[in-house]
C-alpha cells in the first residue's frame, strides 16, 4: 500500500510541468537559439522567452542585468523574430514571449501577433497590459492569429479578481508566489493560504507557480497544488556567470526534472 502511494506521488511529480524562462540576447547576441534548444533538450516542457527593455520594473537584479546585458547587445524584436524563426522546425515546445507593452506598441500589436505566428509563438506574457485594455483593444487580435495570452495573480489578488484573469487568460495562469520582483530572496516563499485557495477555485486553466524557485525542494514544494513551476532568475544567472553555461545549464535543469 505504502508502495503503491510513493509510486502513485513519484508519477505525479514527474507530471508537473517546468516552464524555463530567459532573455534573449544573452549572454551573446545569438546565443538564443543554441538556449532554446538547451531549454527543451533537458526535459523543460515549455519556454519563456523575455523580450528586452530598459525599465524591466517588475523584474530583479539578476534579470535587469540581462536585460541590460541584452541590449547593449543589440537584440531588438525583430532581431528575437529572425532568430525564432531560425530554430522554428526544431522547437516542438511551445514558446511564449515576456515583456512590457511600450515595445510591443512601438513594433505594432497586430504586426507583433503575425510575427509571432509565424515564428512558432504560442503565447505572450504582458504583465503592464491593464486587463481592461486587454479585453477592449488586443484580446481579438490574439485570437485572430492563434495566440494564448497570460495573466499574473499575487497573494493579494482577490478571488473575484482571480476568477476574472482566469476568464481573461489562455494557456495558463501565473500565479506569482510573493508580492516581490523576480528573484526574491525572502525565505517564507510557500504561502499555504494562498495555495490552497487557488487549487480550491476549479480555474479554466491550469496554474503555473513563478517567483523564488531556485531547486528542486522549490519547486516540488510550490507545484504541490499547482500544474507546474516557471524558473527564471537561477536560470539567467547560470548564463550570466559561467563560462561553460551550455553544460550548466542542461545539468540545472536535468537536475529540477529528474
Amino acid at each position: 500500500m505504502n508502495q503503491n502511494n510513493s509510486q502513485a506521488s513519484a508519477s505525479e511529480m514527474q507530471q508537473k510541468k517546468l516552464n524555463i524562462y530567459f532573455t534573449a540576447g544573452i549572454p551573446n547576441l545569438e546565443d538564443t537559439a543554441e538556449i532554446m534548444k538547451i531549454i527543451q533538450n533537458s526535459g523543460a516542457d515549455m519556454m519563456e522567452i523575455g523580450m528586452p527593455y530598459s525599465d524591466p520594473v517588475a523584474d530583479g537584479p539578476v534579470i535587469q542585468e540581462a536585460h541590460n546585458l541584452a541590449l547593449k547587445n543589440g537584440m531588438t524584436i525583430a532581431k528575437l523574430f529572425s532568430q525564432l524563426k531560425s530554430v522554428k522546425n526544431e522547437i516542438k515546445v511551445p514558446v511564449i514571449l515576456m515583456g512590457y507593452i511600450n515595445p510591443v506598441l512601438i513594433f505594432g500589436f497586430e504586426k507583433f501577433c503575425e510575427e509571432c505566428a509565424h515564428s512558432g509563438v504560442s503565447g505572450l506574457i504582458i504583465p503592464d497590459l491593464p486587463p481592461i485594455e486587454f479585453e477592449n483593444n488586443y484580446q481579438s487580435i490574439l485570437k485572430k492569429y492563434g495566440l494564448n495570452f497570460t495573466f499574473l495573480v499575487t497573494p493579494e489578488t482577490s478571488v473575484e479578481r482571480i476568477q476574472y484573469l482566469d476568464s481573461l487568460s489562455s494557456g495558463f495562469l501565473y500565479a506569482v508566489s510573493s508580492s516581490s520582483t523576480t528573484g526574491t530572496e525572502k525565505k517564507e516563499v510557500k504561502n499555504e493560504d494562498y495555495l490552497n485557495r487557488l487549487a480550491s477555485l476549479n480555474l479554466k486553466n491550469p496554474v503555473f507557480i513563478g517567483f523564488g524557485i531556485k531547486t528542486k525542494s522549490d519547486f516540488e514544494q510550490l507545484t504541490e497544488k499547482a500544474a507546474g513551476g516557471i524558473i527564471g532568475t537561477a536560470f539567467v544567472k547560470i548564463l550570466l556567470e559561467n563560462k561553460d553555461w551550455e553544460s550548466k545549464g542542461k545539468d540545472f535543469i536535468e537536475g529540477i526534472k529528474n
